[in-house]
């Protein structure tokens, strides 16, 4: 572990919490004029509420990660344009939609664009399965993408969800980083993301003052799918899945369901494991407890799976994941168990 490093690490996240609260404090009163998020038969919000919120998440996480990555000065150490590129334009597209909603079909294409930038610049050389041509995996990287960005936004549906998920994520990320599991640039980043949705937080607590909005949600997205794209790159894929594990669960078994019932599965809807354990008797601030403390065992087995040599333990650590984040599905399907 370089003290470099970790200095780095805690300079990008010290900034950017300061700067994502000040952000968020001082753009909610435009958002209130312009991205009111009225309730409808699909939130879990009663008031309306300002959204977009995503603004000054964003442009914390982006700030202080150049900033801290200027400072240190290191030719080696950097960020591709591309990411940064990427980051802004989906922003760019979600706060079009959160303003004014845009047709699915452009709206996919947009988000896709974005998503195959981050993925084409990356050397050859970074691969998962060698034995793949690598126009195969890159094609199927950004397909995943592309589902990975949409999921963090079909997930961002109750008050303080989106920080429960990528806290935990992003903090592992920094420890494994740490650990020399992923380069420095990298770590530096996931800290300047951790930091900003810690000075979000606040604001986003039940009951909400904000919410990020599609301008938070879909780079928000982006960024953490390509740190964890540089994990699987760096061959630490149990880790990469064990970490988002909750988010990739939920959302995809819930649009399989949706599609075997013929639904339309692009539209808005209440069928999300989460959504569904509010409906059953849950209260806000218990499912957002139970995922953060499930996200939080994930993490940790995802360190070990990084840490240990055998393949075998890995997998073990995998499967112990799935099997807890299967009964927390479960749990919330079934509704509260009564007091006592």
């Amino acid at each position: 572990m370089a003290n470099s490093q970790v200095l780095l690490s805690f300079a990008a996240a010290a900034l950017a919490v300061l700067m994502s609260a000040v952000l968020t404090w001082a753009v909610r009163p435009l958002l209130v004029r312009i991205a009111l998020a009225k309730p409808n038969a699909r939130s879990s919000h009663r008031i309306p509420t300002p959204q977009g919120g995503g603004i000054a998440v964003i442009a914390a996480t982006l700030i202080a990660a150049v900033t801290v990555i200027a400072f240190a000065g290191a030719a080696e150490m950097k960020i591709p344009m591309a990411v940064f590129g990427a980051t802004l334009f989906i922003a760019a597209v979600g706060f079009a939609d959160d303003v004014n909603s845009l047709p699915v079909v452009p709206r996919l294409l947009l988000q896709g664009l974005a998503v195959a930038a981050v993925i084409l610049v990356a050397p050859e050389s970074l691969r998962i399965v060698t034995a793949c041509p690598l126009w195969l995996e890159r094609g199927l990287l950004i397909i995943a993408g592309l589902w990975f960005v949409n999921l963090v936004n079909f997930m961002d549906g109750l008050d303080l969800m989106t920080v429960a998920e990528i806290v935990p994520i992003t903090g592992a990320l920094v420890l494994l980083g740490w650990l020399g599991g992923l380069p420095a640039s990298t770590t530096v980043a996931a800290a300047a993301l951790f930091g900003a949705m810690l000075g979000f937080a606040p604001f986003n607590r039940p009951v909400a003052k904000i919410f990020l909005g599609d301008v938070g949600s879909l780079p928000i997205g982006l960024l953490a799918g390509w740190c964890l794209l540089q994990l699987a790159w760096h061959q630490q894929v149990a880790a990469a899945l064990l970490l988002p594990l909750y988010y990739l669960a939920d959302a995809t078994v819930t649009l399989l369901r949706r599609v075997a019932r013929r639904e339309p599965f692009w539209a808005a809807h209440r069928t999300h494991f989460y959504q569904r354990a509010t409906d059953n008797g849950f209260s806000v601030r218990r499912v957002v407890s139970e995922v953060l403390a499930l996200n939080l065992v994930l993490a940790a087995l995802a360190i070990g799976s990084a840490m240990t040599s055998s393949a075998a333990i890995a997998s073990l650590l995998l499967v112990a994941g799935g099997i807890a984040t299967a009964l927390l599905m479960y749990r919330f399907s079934r509704g509260q168990p009564p007091a006592g």
